[in-house]
């Protein structure tokens, strides 16, 4: 069993099963919650004497860390006494000059990025990646305007936010209703916006499997890919052998040579690509 008692500087207090917190006010309350934690066990009674100075020259917060320590007695009151702390001193901020690490260098939307990747990658069983916090990125490059031209949508506020939904589609399907969305709201898409469409596509399709980088061109089409890319080499050996065009460049590339002027052709000609080798 364990008695707190809160008294002035100057007192007497006993010495057996005994810890006397001088000052008592200076410390916080998980502080001080450790401290009393020191003595008292089993059936031995014990004593925690918190010393605080004269009435006025304790602060309106330490006065509420006092009480609250002194209330909770029991066992199992270090949550109490937890929900006590955060509402005395706040919850704190994740942005702002309060906080003290470098979120603000990171951006509150990558910080967030990398929060839900670790989440995720917990549930399902696997330690988080620390040296790569992030998924690589697939750069496509078709070698065309590929974006929301402002005769097509006007508002630019409208533009920034269609350009994030797109960018965060998730899969084939959340991208086919946003073009659904365009068309509906906005007309045909222009040349620009389907090469911007067709982008996002190649990317879906080409993480999965590993893929750096893609540059298409109308003469010729390059694709690079990781070190873990997900990549049959048989099936690879039998692309070039069966498609005279194709060849490999270096260990990482694989290079198509061939005339594709009309983009949406582009496009799938590299996904009947990717599918062909793919494990």
């Amino acid at each position: 069993m364990l008695c707190t008692t809160i008294i002035e500087t100057g007192i007497d207090v006993p010495t057996a099963n005994t810890i006397v917190i001088y000052r008592a006010d200076r410390f916080g309350l998980a502080q001080l919650h450790q401290l009393r934690g020191r003595v008292g066990r089993s059936h031995h009674q014990a004593y925690a004497y918190l010393l605080t100075p004269g009435e006025g020259a304790v602060t309106k917060d330490a006065e509420k860390r006092l009480e609250a320590i002194q209330a909770m007695e029991e066992l199992g009151s270090g949550f109490f006494l937890a929900m006590h702390d955060l509402e005395i001193r706040g919850a704190g901020e994740v942005l702002g000059d309060s906080q003290s690490g470098d979120i603000t260098e990171v951006g509150f939307q990558m910080y967030s990025d990398m929060l839900a990747q670790a989440v995720n990658a917990l549930k399902a069983g696997r330690e988080p990646d620390l040296e790569a916090p992030l998924a690589a990125v697939t750069e496509i490059n078709l070698h065309t305007p590929a974006l929301l031209p402002n005769a097509y949508c006007g508002d630019i506020h409208e533009r920034l936010t269609l350009y994030k939904r797109l960018a965060n589609a998730a899969d084939p399907e959340t991208l086919e209703v946003l073009e659904e969305e365009l068309i509906d709201r906005f007309g045909s898409p222009p040349e620009p916006t389907q090469a911007l469409l067709e982008t996002h596509r190649l990317r879906l399709f080409a993480r999965p499997i590993g893929v750096n980088k893609i540059d298409a061109t109308e003469e010729s089409i390059t694709i690079s890919f990781s070190k873990a890319s997900q990549v049959d080499p048989a099936k690879v050996i039998r692309l070039i052998q069966s498609d005279k065009r194709c060849r490999l460049v270096g260990n990482e590339k694989l290079r198509l040579d061939a005339a594709i002027t009309d983009i949406s052709q582009r496009a799938r000609t590299i996904r009947e690509i990717l599918a062909s080798i793919a494990i």
